[in-house]
């Protein structure tokens, strides 16, 4: 099942989210002080195209430095993503077919605001240590 989602996924709402993440990525990257939010910001952008099978965890040995880039990244970026998360979670809730796909957007929102400390794993390993 997660193939098809994830297809369908891909059409209706992960290309163009995954449009925004890579522009962040790349306005980060310009400015050399930002290079690591913009590595987040590329990183979000791959799992934003094919999220099914896939989530995200906490990083353990993540720490003062993820919490300081995460409240800088929720001021630059992070909000205007998660808004955008969630108009596409409420238009995809409007079609029967849309719901699974909105319920991923509403997954994605805190992932948007808080990426730093955090890593993608399979859904089968979520607590796989890499």
């Amino acid at each position: 099942m997660r193939t098809p989602l994830n297809l369908i996924w891909l059409v209706l709402a992960g290309f163009w989210l995954a449009v925004g993440y890579a522009i962040a990525g790349i306005i980060c990257c310009v400015l050399i002080v930002t290079i690591p939010f913009g590595i987040a910001a590329f990183r979000i952008a791959g799992f934003t195209l094919w999220p099914f099978g896939r989530t995200m965890v906490d990083k353990p040995s993540a720490g003062a430095g993820a919490v300081l880039g995460n409240i800088i990244w929720v001021l630059v970026a992070g909000w205007w993503l998660a808004l955008g998360h969630l108009t596409t979670g409420i238009a995809l809730c409007l079609s029967i077919i849309g719901i699974p796909l909105g319920l991923a957007n509403f997954k994605l929102i805190p992932i948007s605001l808080l990426p730093l400390g955090k890593e993608i794993v399979p859904t089968d390993q979520p607590f796989a240590v890499r």
